[in-house]
């Protein structure tokens, strides 16, 4: 039992396609904040409630448990600073940059390995490029949403045109085929402390959105079974991107780890925490159970700065 009863708010659901996920999110987090004696309040976010998060200033804490866009990209974070209503995650100016993978990768291009990649806002841009197979994907978006690997040049005209219906800009990559990696990083005293790295072995191409979500459609292995050198090299280039970026109380680094090469995909600022997610699944690894893993993060949370 939380001796403190602080008042903690789980904010879910939100306005993204990630929606049907934030819900488990937030479901999970809220029946572990309960478990552990906390008072919870849940707030569901939709389009017609959005004004009533100034309500929240009472609240000690927001655990934001949203996906996607206005959850991940630093505007849910701007309205709560405005506010002045305390929150998990990292702050509004991380979280845009980290959920625009063209900031982030512009930002972290010349010290971190990773794919050849393109800035694409138009189909003439697509023209020179060679290298294939490649992945054409939103800048802005996650949980695999609009990713296609594309293996001529035809294929990767047609999905671009797709995409860009819907999507302004888009990331451009070469497909690195290879071992799919997740680094699951957690602070504790202010400090960043790395979970046992995850390997996923989906049953599809890539790591997709059905792949995700769907039970029994990918393999976890944790710890994944790596040569103990580059394992670590791997947890301290993880630490190094995630104090870079400014992340604070959680996160997960993607990559792909080809040849004892590790390439940088994206930074996830709030990890997906249903009970397929990855970030759960490398806790308990560790050695800790989804309770004890939310009863971390807010009390990480709570500290004053």
């Amino acid at each position: 039992m939380n001796e403190l009863r602080r008042r903690i708010t789980v904010l879910y659901g939100g306005l993204s396609k990630e929606r049907p996920i934030s819900l488990k999110s937030g479901s999970n987090v809220i029946n572990a904040l309960e478990k552990l004696g906390y008072i919870v309040d849940a707030f569901d976010l939709r389009a017609d409630n959005i004004t009533e998060l100034a309500k929240l200033r009472d609240t000690d804490l927001v655990f934001i448990a949203l996906h996607g866009k206005f959850g991940e990209d630093g505007k849910i974070q701007s309205l709560l600073e405005l506010f002045g209503i305390e929150y998990i995650g990292s702050d509004s100016l991380v979280s845009a940059i980290c959920f625009n993978k063209n900031l982030t990768y512009k930002l972290l291009s010349n010290t971190i390995t990773m794919p050849r990649w393109k800035t694409i806002t138009s189909e003439e841009e697509l023209e020179g490029w060679k290298h294939f197979p490649a992945v054409i994907k939103p800048a802005n978006e996650g949980s695999s949403i609009g990713v296609y690997i594309c293996d001529t040049f035809e294929e990767l005209q047609n999905k671009t045109t797709k995409v860009l219906k819907e999507y302004k800009t888009l990331i451009l990559e070469e497909y690195i085929k290879g071992r799919e990696l997740t680094i699951s990083i957690i602070e504790k005293g202010g400090q960043p402390v790395v979970l046992p790295i995850l390997e996923l072995k989906p049953k599809r191409r890539f790591y997709d959105y059905e792949a995700k979500y769907t039970a029994g459609l990918t393999e976890f292995i944790v710890p994944a079974p790596i040569d103990d050198k580059l394992k670590e090299e791997i947890k301290k280039l993880s630490k190094r991107i995630f104090t870079a970026l400014g992340c604070r109380h959680f996160a997960r680094i993607d990559g792909i780890l080809k040849e004892n090469q590790f390439y940088f995909l994206e930074v996830n600022t709030i990890p997906g925490l249903t009970d397929l997610s990855d970030l759960p699944v490398s806790a308990r690894a560790a050695g800790m159970g989804f309770e004890e893993l939310i009863d971390l993060i807010v009390k990480e949370a709570l500290k004053p700065d």
